[in-house]
Order: structure tokens, then sequence, then C-alpha cells
């Protein structure tokens, strides 16, 4: 039994797909948690001109020890919630890590 909502993940193509919630303009950058069955990650940049985009892309990169080139949005990059694709990594790899946090 779970105790709440847990991060849905799906993987295709050798890469790993969630969504995500982002807050733009926020006073704290990073992955906050979850936001329903999406991850929740917080960025300094407005979203103005793909600046939020582009740190959502630098703050899972970071915290998930990948490459840059590895990380992309698949859908919903004019929108707060998103669909990122993570290539190299399993889910379990992903859980793995949500968990540790």
């Amino acid at each position: 039994m779970t105790n709440g909502p847990e991060l849905t993940v799906t993987e295709q193509d050798g890469a790993v797909r969630f969504s995500v919630r982002v807050q733009p303009r926020s006073s704290r950058l990073g992955i906050i948690g979850l936001h329903g069955t999406s991850l929740k990650i917080c960025v300094h940049a407005p979203p103005v001109d793909g600046a939020a985009n582009d740190e959502v892309i630098d703050v899972l990169a970071d915290a998930l020890k990948v490459p840059r080139r590895d990380v992309r949005i698949v859908s919903g990059e004019g929108s707060r919630n998103k669909v990122v694709a993570v290539n190299g990594m399993t889910a379990a790899a992903l859980q793995g890590y949500l968990t540790a946090q």
C-alpha cells in the first residue's frame, strides 16, 4: 500500500519519461517533491524565451547526474506542466534517486 500519489514513469526508446510541474520565478531552486503524479521543480528564471525550460533541464541534469544533452523536454514547452525524457536512465534508477531524497 502506498502513502499517496507516486511519480508516473515510463520507459521508451532507451529513455525514461515523466511529468514535471514547474514553478518559475521561485526563490528556491531544485526538485521540491511531488505535485500529484508529477515531479515539482522550482526555478529562478522567468517563463520568457525558454529561460525557465533551460533551467529545468539544468536542475534535472545536475540532480540525476547525467549530461545536459541527455535531458529534453518532450512536450509542454510553453506550459508549467511538461513531459521530460532522460536518455540512458532506467525507471528503477530514477525511482531510486527519488526515494533517496
